[in-house]
């Protein structure tokens, strides 16, 4: 929990030299614990509250990935950054599907990661209640969206931020350059998004997001 000094941060890296490392570069502005295999640091983050957590990807007894999906699949909301060795594209966009919020590639540039966090720390809001989208439901709490038929979808962490992004402000046209600053990954590319709305049309209906030609994106209804 945040302290009035400083934010609570659980650290997940079992590199006996780098965990210490990244713990004494953050202790000036965070309260890290160090937990240094997969398994303790889903029994930490399924039992105590944190401010943020960096979890690295290849970690022994369970993998940052599983331990990623495993919290966000609990429930627990908290911002998360994967800390990893691979950087290919694909490779981040699994770890944002996950349940990530953010993503950097070892070796990192020890400001860089700070800038990171404190921006994670700063922008994160928890996430909003049930939203009405045509005959759907979209709860960003537990990536579900709901029919009133009946029928039930289940969205990857960044398909329901995506989404819930756009139903916030119906009125509203995005471009991709305001949904890939707000809600991607800073080196994306604008198709990502292209590939986010057509899963979601797939997933859900196609109506679900209206595409406005050389502007952008805007929620459907999803009838």
């Amino acid at each position: 929990m945040t302290t009035a000094e400083r934010l609570s941060l659980l650290l997940v890296e079992d590199d006996p030299v780098l965990g210490p490392l990244i713990a004494e570069l953050l202790e000036p502005d965070y309260a890290v614990r160090l937990a240094t295999n997969g398994q303790e640091g889903l029994h930490l983050g399924l039992t105590q509250a944190w401010d943020v957590m960096v979890i690295d990807r290849g970690l022994p007894a369970r993998d940052g990935l599983s331990v990623t999906s495993a919290l966000r699949s609990k429930g627990i909301s908290t911002p998360i950054l994967i800390l990893t060795a691979l950087g290919a594209t694909d490779e981040k966009v699994r770890g944002l599907d996950a349940g990530a919020n953010d993503y950097v590639t070892k070796p990192f540039d020890a400001g860089e990661l700070a800038a990171r966090l404190r921006a994670l720390t700063r922008t994160y809001t928890p996430p909003v209640g049930p939203v009405s989208i045509g005959s759907w439901e979209l709860d960003p709490a537990s990536r579900s969206v709901r029919s009133l038929y009946g029928g039930v979808v289940t969205l990857t962490a960044k398909e329901a931020e995506l989404l819930a992004a756009l139903a916030a402000e119906p009125g509203k046209v995005f471009t991709r350059a305001e949904l890939l600053a707000g809600h991607f990954h800073p080196t994306d590319q604008p198709g990502v998004i292209d590939t986010y709305v057509h899963h979601l049309r797939r997933k859900i209906a196609r109506t679900v997001i209206r595409t406005v030609h050389g502007v952008g994106y805007q929620i459907g209804d999803a009838a």
